[in-house]
């Protein structure tokens, strides 16, 4: 038991400290051992819990996808109990993706994601997964959503959660909660419009 937890507690400091230096230096600037020592554990630990760098950013990749299956599923509970309007869910699906302070991180992982094939799979189901909820997302919408117009949705739906949550660069005129608001109520008047 006092090993196991040992071990939890080994693989957060490490993924902890991954999230931080590569944010600040990229994934592949940063060494083994400033990893080691940022972690507070050794290079020889880091092994043992991990493949390499690339099993790090793997289960970077993979909390991420935990922590946004829990939040699409709470917003799908919400708005199945009628306690968020179809507007409001989306706008609280696009304030979560400008929540996330990792934006040089998102950029390294999707970069990587084309050179390692088991972090490009981790990200392809994870939009799986949002594909799937989008569809219902847009067919609360709009009712009469099929084929390719509820194709598209889905595909702009992504493309919304993908681009507002990397915003910052962009030197946005409104504020995180303001933009989301409007942005959420052009999505379902948009889908809306759709016949």
């Amino acid at each position: 038991m006092v090993a196991v937890q040992h071990e939890k507690d080994g693989r957060a400091r490490i993924m902890d400290a991954a999230r931080t230096l590569f944010s600040s230096n990229g994934f592949h600037q940063t060494s083994m051992a400033q990893l080691a020592t940022a972690a507070q554990v050794s290079v020889g630990q880091i092994y043992r819990l991990f493949k390499g760098k690339e099993d790090v950013i793997e289960a970077l990749v993979q909390a991420d996808a935990d922590a946004w299956t829990v939040k699409m599923i709470a917003l799908r509970t919400r708005l199945d109990a009628s306690e968020l309007t179809i507007e409001q869910t989306f706008e609280q699906m696009l304030l979560h993706t400008t929540e996330e302070k990792d934006e040089a991180l998102s950029f390294d992982i999707l970069a990587e994601a084309f050179r390692n094939e088991t972090v490009g799979q981790t990200i392809g189901e994870l939009c799986a997964g949002f594909r799937t909820t989008l569809r219902e997302f847009a067919c609360v919408a709009n009712r009469d959503l099929t084929g390719e117009a509820l194709d598209a949705a889905e595909e702009m739906l992504l493309a919304c959660m993908f681009g507002f949550g990397h915003r910052s660069l962009s030197r946005p005129r409104l504020s995180a909660p303001v933009a989301a608001h409007r942005v959420a109520q052009m999505i379902v008047a948009g889908l809306k419009a759709i016949r």
